[in-house]
């Protein structure tokens, strides 16, 4: 039986989905020596998932630097606490590395932020906002796209959570770890989609733009 898939999902329908969590370990990295094996490991993967989670603002003209960096494979997923570590050399040579596929959701705005940490040359990134369109879809957040393929909820109450904490707790943990890698199952099932094309598209009409002041 095909996949169906919509242009458009209906925001609406999200809430009353099973909620999707990452069902591996998730390891906080918060010294040099941690990165450095946790990178090592990472960079033995066939593929990434990747995310990053910054200190919201809530006043005007305040910004935060980014806090967390977050790196999954299937079974693992490491939080590189960057208000520890800062980028270290050995997470800079994981961003820069061209072997592994790290991918990642509008990630030219995380790419932007971890420049701010440091500079690096970019490694082998894959943006799923970039292939998304080819299956027909037009939404482009995680949590839509998540839901309109796998028809499962992305939570996001812990976005607005304070990332500079000294401890994250396991809601933050298990948030940070579910984006990175929901990334991996929804790149993976989207080549699947592509390549068989086994799925059936329907086209959602446009919302209604109103005229009423």
């Amino acid at each position: 039986m095909k996949r169906i898939i919509y242009s458009r999902f209906d925001k609406k329908l999200i809430p009353d989905l099973p909620q999707v969590l990452f069902p591996g370990r998730i390891i906080s990295v918060i010294t040099e020596s941690e990165a450095d094996k946790a990178v090592a490991y990472l960079l033995s993967c066939d593929i990434l998932g990747v995310d990053t989670e910054t200190k919201p603002t809530f006043r005007k003209g305040q910004n935060h630097r980014v806090s967390l960096l977050q790196v999954a494979s299937k079974d693992t997923c490491f939080l590189f606490r960057l208000n520890k570590t800062g980028i270290t050399d050995s997470i800079k040579k994981l961003l820069e590395n061209k072997q592994v596929p790290m991918i990642g959701l509008s990630w030219h705005d995380d790419l932007l932020s971890l420049h701010k940490r440091r500079e690096f040359t970019p490694g082998y990134f894959i943006d799923l906002q970039d292939i998304v369109g080819k299956l027909g879809i037009k939404d482009l957040s995680l949590q839509k796209i998540y839901a309109n393929i796998f028809h499962k909820k992305i939570s996001k109450r812990q976005r607005l959570t304070n990332w500079d904490a000294d401890i994250l707790n396991d809601k933050q943990k298990e948030y940070a770890a579910t984006d990175a890698w929901t990334c991996i199952n929804l790149y993976e099932e989207i080549k699947r989609l592509l390549a068989t094309g086994d799925y059936d598209l329907i086209v959602s009409e446009e919302p209604a733009i109103s005229t009423n002041a």
